[in-house]
């Protein structure tokens, strides 16, 4: 049995066993804040599709990259956590069935670029979400991402390079941490 006077002493390091023992178990059991599930953020999340490719592969590196004709260009406005991964545009990466209609020719290289404008789940307050774009850009052989998307639509940026609004959506954030939607939520 411990005498009373075992809760009073203070170890060498200047606290009490109790305390110490709760510093352990912390160490031991991780104890995860309920907070971290209930935020996360959403931004415009950009993807691309190789020429050929049918699925989406998330982008390593902004839109500052030289693309090839017949790539697929993909922005989509999402909402991501540590629980919650990001996800692709809606429309699949099918160049074909966006530019079949367009002619390549040696001057120009032809880009198929999809805009996915996201879920009600997760759009900012008061903003409704928009319909999604999918369209063939026929633009210069030197063209990166940037450019193609910026033939496209109005393009909203923070000094940092971050995109924070495609066609004045959203109207004033970017790159906003949020309070994890209910309908995301397992």
């Amino acid at each position: 049995m411990l005498n009373s006077n075992f809760f009073k002493k203070k170890s060498s390091l200047g606290f009490t066993p109790v305390i110490g023992l709760v510093l352990l178990l912390s160490q031991i059991i991780p104890l995860t804040p309920a907070s971290a599930a209930d935020k996360g953020w959403r931004y415009w999340g950009y993807y691309q599709a190789a020429p050929g490719a049918t699925k989406w592969t998330a982008a390593m590196t902004g839109p500052t990259v030289d693309i090839e004709d017949g790539a697929v260009e993909g922005w989509s406005f999402v909402f991501s956590s540590d629980d919650i991964p990001s996800t692709p545009p809606s429309v699949k990466p099918n160049f074909a069935s966006i530019c079949g209609k367009t002619k390549a020719d040696k001057d120009t290289k032809r880009i198929a670029l999809v805009i996915d404008f996201g879920s009600k789940a997760y759009a900012p307050k008061g903003e409704k979400v928009k319909k999604p774009i999918s369209m063939c850009v026929r633009t210069a052989k030197t063209s990166q991402g940037i450019d193609v998307l910026g033939m496209a639509v109005k393009v909203r940026a923070a000094k940092s390079g971050l995109i924070c609004g495609l066609n004045g959506y959203p109207a004033k954030e970017c790159g906003s941490e949020i309070a994890t939607p209910a309908s995301l939520k397992k």
